[in-house]
C-alpha cells in the first residue's frame, strides 16, 4: 500500500475512535483492511461492556474475524490509532495480521515502540511488519 492509501485508511480509524470518545471511552479507533477493502472496525468499548478486553483492536479483530467467518486474518493490515499494548499486540500475532499502522506512540502502555518491542522480542510464529505515524 501506498503512503496515501494508509492515511485514508488511518482517517477511517480516526472515525471509530471519535465514537469511543463521544461514548466516553479512551479515544482509540481501529480497522482491518485486506486487498485494500476494511473488513473489519471497532473502537474501546470497555467501560460501554465492562469488559477490559474490549479495546479497540480487539473488536476490529472479531469484526474481521465475523466478516471473513476466519480467525485467522491473513495478508491484512491493520490501522490503529495508537500504539497497541501487549494483549492487544498478542491478539494480531494470533489472528495473522501481517502489518500494523499506528498513529501514535503510546509512552505508558505501547508494545511495539515504546516500552517494549513485542513482534521483535519474542520468537512468535508469525511476523508482522509495522509503520507508525502516518498521519501528516
Amino acid at each position: 500500500m501506498t503512503i496515501e492509501e494508509d492515511r485514508s485508511f488511518m482517517r477511517l480509524a480516526l472515525d471509530q475512535a471519535r465514537k469511543s470518545y463521544s461514548s466516553n471511552e479512551v479515544p482509540i479507533g481501529a480497522v482491518i483492511v485486506l486487498n485494500k477493502t476494511v473488513i473489519g472496525s471497532g473502537h474501546n468499548k470497555v467501560i460501554e461492556q465492562n469488559d477490559v478486553s474490549s479495546h479497540a483492536e480487539i473488536n476490529a479483530i472479531r469484526d474481521a474475524s465475523s466478516t471473513l467467518n476466519n480467525y485467522r486474518l491473513n495478508k491484512s493490515t491493520i490501522f490503529i490509532t495508537l500504539e497497541p499494548c501487549h494483549m492487544c499486540a498478542k491478539a494480531i500475532v494470533d489472528a495473522r495480521i501481517d502489518r500494523v499502522v499506528f498513529a501514535a506512540l503510546e509512552p505508558k502502555t505501547g508494545s511495539i515502540i515504546s516500552i517494549d518491542n513485542l513482534f521483535d522480542r519474542l520468537k512468535f510464529n508469525h511476523k508482522i511488519a509495522f509503520r507508525t505515524r502516518v498521519i501528516g
